[in-house]
């Protein structure tokens, strides 16, 4: 072999060699930097801006990173490919890949794997596990567990929970150590405290039940809940009136004093009777049911009640003869209180 091919070989090596250790020292990002710059790789960082780990971002538009161990401003979204234990603020949304141990808020969504930072959004939050508060104008969504808070306008989701569930409309878990708060609705595998009209939770309790009072307004009810609060909606009859005889009601329980055979329920409902014309009747009701189970399935009840009713009808007027206090207003509206009691049974399934 002549000097001068084996002088090019050797050139050609080292050409190699230099090529690949540069572009393997170009995979490797650097810490604690600053990065400004309008959207990625418009930046300080430039194209490498994906591997480094920054102290401070600020980007007008986009800004990208492999970490942020600071702040982090964006008028559009900060994407962050692994961690981010700083806070990150967004015009209109944040992406964590891994793990996010500070602070996230975003005018729409926030997404990240996991941490126990807190993420607030004006729509959603997803991730797929949590130890941190989320709080969304709409909807926060984990995949695995969480063990904090989450509040939600319309609506929450996760796994387990060891803390509590906040919604407007419905709340959706397994296994919830907790309270569950929803506008309508709470499904869970297994939650003792669901506060909402209807909670459907797999070991919990639901009832039909069949009640009056004394002013023969018998209603139908649906009962659920957990081992120690439940929901109350139903609709029924009045049959002293004429005219505003459809009724119905919604409202929440609790059980005191369970044993084999007894236990005290307290319930708090709000009600109405209509006759879809004109005039109202509402009644605002706190009850005290001692209940007796006969086999385990029905159940039979019957207790006193406290009643604030406010009517502006004739018959809404008179249906109840004795007040404990009423007064009129300049409007033709009655306001008063008075003693009453209800009685009923309950098919459990």
């Amino acid at each position: 072999m002549s000097f001068k091919k084996a002088s090019g070989i050797k050139a050609l090596g080292l050409a190699i060699l230099l090529s690949t250790g540069l572009n393997g020292f170009a995979q490797e990002g650097k810490k604690n930097k600053v990065n400004i710059g309008l959207v990625y790789p418009v930046s300080t960082n430039g194209t490498h801006a994906a591997l480094d780990t920054n102290v401070f971002s600020l980007n007008a538009l986009v800004g990208v990173s492999a970490a942020e161990k600071g702040l982090s401003f964006a008028g559009l979204s900060n994407i962050v490919r692994k961690n981010a234990s700083g806070t990150q603020f967004a015009g209109f949304s944040n992406h964590i890949g891994g793990q996010a141990s500070g602070a996230q808020f975003a005018g729409f969504i926030n997404t990240y794997g996991g941490g126990n930072g807190a993420a607030i959004a004006g729509f959603a939050n997803i991730s797929k596990e949590n130890s941190g508060a989320q709080l969304a104008g709409f909807m926060n969504w984990t995949s695995k567990n969480v063990s904090a808070v989450q509040v939600g306008g319309f609506m929450n989701k996760a796994g387990d929970v060891k803390g509590s569930q906040i919604a407007g409309f419905i709340n959706v878990a397994k296994k919830v150590k907790g309270v569950q708060l929803a506008g309508f609705i709470n499904v869970a595998d297994s939650s003792d405290y669901p506060i909402g009209i209807i909670n459907i939770v797999k070991n919990g309790e639901k009832s039909i039940a069949l009640t009056t009072n004394q002013n023969l307004t018998t209603m139908a009810t649906f009962r659920s809940g957990g081992k120690v609060l439940y929901g109350i909606i139903g609709a029924g009859y009045n049959f002293k009136n004429k005219e505003e005889v459809y009724a119905f009601e919604a409202g929440l329980g609790a059980h005191f004093f369970q044993s084999e055979h007894f236990r005290l329920n307290a319930e708090l409902t709000a009600g109405s009777l209509q006759n879809f014309k004109r005039g109202n009747y509402f009644k605002s009701t706190f009850q005290l049911l001692p209940s007796l189970r006969i086999g385990p399935n029905l159940e039979i009840f019957a207790g006193p009640s406290f009643n604030f009713v406010s009517t502006n009808t004739e018959e809404g007027k008179t249906l109840q003869k004795h007040y404990v206090k009423s007064w009129d207003r300049k409007d033709n509206t009655l306001h008063a209180l008075f003693l009453g009691y209800t009685g009923g049974l309950a098919i459990s399934f």
